[in-house]
């Protein structure tokens, strides 16, 4: 059945319509009409969702273990209807759509299943020492708690992932805290419908309906009143290094400074080493043409630089235009994107000592690979050509010499990722990069490409600024519930009204 939006705003168990609308930008198809979100959306909302802490906040382990899985039932008993209106809103394909919302409940299961053992809660316990001297010792606990009202903005460029039940909303339920989402306007009917399924869990289970809110749209005041709400202890975002700069500045000046866990920007280079580079330069320039153009390249693993050996530059050079010159134009998520991929393709085509390998067209709302190389030194002096194109450019940087793969390691910003490219020939020289592409960047990988991030326990999505705004966090994986709770020490408290749940 054909899913249509009704446009509103889900707050509190009720869909809420406003006076102003916004029409969507579709792909394909006619655009819908979607309540524009006002500061008094928000504020009924966050109060929604601060009432609902006090029993979500206090709810078991097996009851919000419960409540993610019909989360995800629901999610799944919804899946027609979300890719039908996913595929119209972002022109992303239906394989892709259809991949994306199994890693979205995948990451909803994992979480219920992860938080009922109690480990998360890193319990730690120092038993009382009475006859210690010259000082007794009391009865200490540690258990991390639930921190209450979390923001969540949604992602441009992944609908279910990223965005209205993607992961940051996943890890904030699981750890026990309300969440209220800003929908973002690239995909509200998509956000619509997921939060049709999140409310239907929320009935199901019996949960307190302030539990979730999701407020469509809105200008740049919707979102400030949403981070500087009093009743908002933290605030999850993937999106622009701009966007995400401004909503950090936000956080940090409220009268109570709050985290905020923003995934930003990162271009993730790969280095080919020499004996790689040697035997191998042709075969990876092919798979990372596959790799950077995937998803008309709107990944924010999108692996955009390569650092390669002069020697070898020729031939990999060559290899991935091949490869690149037969991807044709991809639909891209919005015009806006479309745009700005536009506008970094000038820059680059304006920069100094910058060779342009391919250049392709595209219609206005398409994206189409290209290609440029530069020399390591003139890369160095051109801050500009280490930020990121949103989109399937990349560019080869050549090297003189080893040398130069670590001037480029020590100059980077921080990264998503870092790949090394390797041979058992190059084992030396990778170690010795590698101490410096650690401190770079939260994942490191030899002999793979970054588009694709495994949902699971070890992985860690975020790294130093500017990939994201908190080092020590992840926005993927079982680490990153961590965001949403602090520990709390209990001294002396009986044992049977510690909140050990």
């Amino acid at each position: 059945m054909t899913f249509k939006p009704h446009g509103k705003h889900l707050i509190a168990g009720e869909w809420v319509a406003a006076d102003q609308t916004f029409l969507s930008e579709p792909a394909t198809g006619e655009p819908d009409a979607i309540s524009i979100g006002l500061p008094a959306h928000i504020d009924a909302a966050v109060e929604a969702a601060e009432e609902a802490f006090w029993s979500y906040g206090y709810s078991t382990r097996e009851e919000r273990a419960k409540f993610l899985n019909a989360i995800a039932d629901e999610i799944e008993a919804h899946g027609e209807q979300i890719t039908e209106i996913g595929m119209k809103e972002t022109g992303l394909p239906q394989a892709r759509l259809q991949g994306e919302r199994g890693r979205t409940t995948g990451q909803i299961r994992l979480f219920a299943s992860y938080i009922l053992d109690g480990a998360y809660l890193d319990q730690r316990h120092d038993e009382a020492l009475p006859d210690r001297q010259p000082l007794p010792r009391p009865d200490l606990k540690l258990i991390q708690r639930p921190i209450g009202p979390v923001a969540i903005f949604g992602a441009s460029n992944f609908p279910l992932a990223f965005s209205t039940a993607g992961g940051d909303t996943a890890a904030a339920l699981a750890a026990g805290c309300p969440v209220v989402v800003k929908g973002h306007s690239a995909h509200p009917g998509t956000g619509e419908i997921v939060a049709e399924a999140i409310l239907a869990a929320i009935k199901s289970c019996g949960i307190h309906p302030g539990v979730f809110s999701v407020v469509q749209g809105g200008k740049r005041e919707t979102g400030t009143r949403l981070v500087q709400h009093p009743l908002i202890k933290a605030v999850g975002f993937t999106g622009s290094l701009r966007g995400g700069r401004a909503l950090f500045d936000l956080c940090a000046s409220r009268p109570e400074p709050i985290p905020f866990f923003g995934e930003l920007g990162s271009v993730n280079p790969v280095f080919i080493l020499p004996e790689a580079g040697a035997e191998r330069a042709a075969t990876i320039a092919t798979a990372w043409a596959g790799s950077l153009t995937m998803g008309a390249g709107q990944f924010c693993t999108n692996p955009g630089i390569i650092v390669i050996l002069k020697e070898h530059a020729d031939a990999f050079a060559a290899a991935a235009k091949d490869a690149l010159s037969s991807i044709g134009a991809q639909v891209m998520l919005t015009p806006g994107i479309a745009s700005a991929y536009r506008s970094g393709t000038q820059a680059v085509q304006e920069a100094a000592n910058v060779e342009q390998l391919l250049a392709t067209e595209a219609g206005e709302r398409e994206a189409s690979p290209q290609l440029f190389k530069v020399t390591a030194d003139e890369w160095l002096k051109n801050e500009k050509l280490a930020e990121e194109v949103f989109g399937p450019l990349g560019l080869i940087v050549v090297a003189d010499s080893v040398e130069d793969f670590t001037r480029i390691a020590k100059s980077l910003e921080g990264q998503l990722t870092s790949t090394l490219q390797m041979n058992s020939g190059d084992t030396e020289v990778a170690r010795d990069l590698l101490k410096f592409l650690e401190r770079k960047a939260g994942r490191v990988l030899a002999n793979a490409f970054p588009t694709g991030v495994e949902v699971a326990n070890a992985m860690v999505h975020g790294g130093p600024y500017p990939a994201s705004t908190n080092f020590g966090a992840t926005s993927v994986g079982t680490l990153s519930i961590r965001r949403f709770l602090r520990p709390v020490c209990y001294q002396d408290i009986p044992e049977d009204i510690l909140p050990t749940r």
